[in-house]
């Protein structure tokens, strides 16, 4: 592990605002592939509303901003969110538009995901939703390439929060690049990703999604030289590692072995234990621990949210020497036994 304990730019004091679509979930109950299940469980599921969720687990004040349709799975999107302590004040309903949906298909290569959105409420969301108090009055406002490629009016919202430079904005941007090949049918995903990534003040990004995205990366070292813009760049090095690159440099934490039900959500949990880290002061080990920890959390489930470990055990954790982050026992899953994961952003393809 590189060390780097010494002080780093960090964002103002203050809440987070998340801002993205959600939809109503439907996956097969037990796991199995879709067209064999006799059974289907309705959950909610939204890489931005993860993040909020996550961060409320953790105690960070945050809002959801979105658009939900007037309908029960918008009722029930809604009411999910707030139930975990996420400030949901900013998610207007859409009387003309519906609540998106996806269904998911569990397989031995990995979940595959239906998306049932085009047209959903939140594919309408404009710019106009960065002049709302709830993002005007944010710390940090995050954001990611999934609202990017929902429709024109998106993208425009994305561009437009990133347009200004970093000192000239009133909040700082934390950016996930969450490629969804599914969603960009113009192939135009690299050089608008890579536009957006490099704007942002964070910058969330998988080896191999950048590998797929822009080819010839070798490393997280050769991400940060096609991303040098970024305050902090965080490359996800799937169960392997992960590295944030801060004007102190680089600093790398090895992933801790984890129990994997499924893989979904856990890219977002990983940057919601960082931004947490980050907004609480800890140094660049601590926060990207914090990552790997929540991320966890995630992997241990069949949905997107899971429960934390326990704050004695979080803290634990955080403090232990690098010998025993790795080796230290974790959660057995029912059987008793532990695995690696692969893939931090594993699914939804």
């Amino acid at each position: 592990m590189t060390t780097d304990r010494t002080a780093q730019w960090r964002p103002a004091p203050g809440p987070v605002a998340c801002i993205g679509e959600t939809m109503a979930a439907l996956a097969p109950e037990p796991l199995a592939p879709l067209e064999s299940a006799e059974l289907l469980r309705l959950d909610v599921a939204g890489a931005e509303s993860n993040v909020a969720m996550y961060l409320a687990d953790h105690g960070v004040p945050v809002r959801w901003v979105s658009a939900l349709g007037d309908d029960p799975f918008g009722r029930r999107v809604r009411g999910r969110i707030a139930a975990r302590g996420v400030d949901t004040g900013g998610v207007r309903t859409d009387p003309d538009r519906p609540t998106g949906l996806l269904v998911k298909t569990p397989a031995a290569d990995g979940t595959r995901v239906h998306y049932y959105r085009r047209g959903s409420a939140a594919s309408a969301l404009t710019p106009e939703v960065l002049h709302d108090a709830a993002v005007r009055t944010a710390s940090v406002v995050h954001l990611t390439g999934i609202t990017a490629a929902l429709s024109p009016s998106c993208r425009a919202l994305v561009t437009e929060a990133l347009a200004s430079a970093t000192a000239e904005r009133p909040y700082a941007v934390s950016f996930d690049v969450n490629h969804r090949p599914a969603l960009w049918i113009d192939g135009s995903a690299p050089d608008v990703l890579h536009d957006l990534a490099d704007r942002a003040d964070i910058t969330f990004v998988g080896l191999d999604e950048a590998q797929a995205l822009w080819g010839g990366l070798a490393d997280a070292a050769a991400v940060r030289k096609l991303l040098p813009g970024p305050r902090i760049l965080v490359v996800k090095d799937g169960g392997r590692a992960a590295t944030a690159f801060t004007g102190d440099g680089p600093c790398t934490v090895p992933t801790r072995p984890a129990e994997v039900v499924e893989p979904v959500g856990a890219g977002d949990a990983f940057a919601a234990g960082f931004l947490c880290g980050v907004l609480r002061g800890h140094d660049t080990v601590r926060a990207l621990r914090l990552g790997h920890l929540t991320a966890g959390s995630a992997l241990r489930v069949s949905g997107d949210h899971g429960p934390l470990p326990s704050p004695d055990r979080i803290a634990e954790l955080l403090e232990a020497t690098d010998e025993a982050w790795l080796t230290h026992p974790g959660a057995p899953d029912a059987s008793g036994a532990t695995a690696t994961w692969r893939n931090l952003d594993t699914g939804r393809r």
